[in-house]
């Protein structure tokens, strides 16, 4: 990989790491055990939780407010705010994705220069760095 390794966990991504690692590909696995990489977690991310959670979508082991925080700390993770350049850029996108917090991802993502783990395939239809 060379250079550190930016690394915006997908929602999916983020709850695999924490719940059911073995779902995480040998790739992306690596890059987060990389010394030196930056793993970034989005509010966007944090936001879709909360709403899955309170629809009763996921279970967690807590309430979104301890659980993410907790996960967040043991993992290192850079917390990505949602910013008002990240909104505008959405509206700059191509409609490939039609999920929200997808593509508010790919936005913060081109905005800050990192590279999405994720495994979704609409993602890699924009001009974003993927990784997996």
């Amino acid at each position: 990989m060379g250079a550190v390794t930016r690394l915006l966990l997908d929602t999916c991504t983020f709850i695999w790491l924490v719940a059911d690692p073995e779902r995480i590909s040998e790739t992306v696995a690596a890059a987060i055990d990389a010394e030196g990489g930056e793993l970034y977690l989005s509010d966007a991310s944090a936001w879709e939780i909360c709403l899955k959670w309170e629809a009763g979508k996921i279970k967690l082991p807590r309430p979104p407010r301890s659980w993410i925080e907790e996960q967040a700390a043991q993992w290192l993770l850079i917390e990505l705010p949602i910013r008002r350049s990240h909104l505008y850029r959405v509206t700059e996108l191509p409609v490939h994705h039609r999920d929200p917090f997808d593509r508010l991802l790919v936005a913060q993502a081109l905005e800050a220069g990192l590279t999405i783990a994720t495994p979704d395939p609409q993602i890699r239809r924009y001009p974003v760095p993927v990784l997996w």
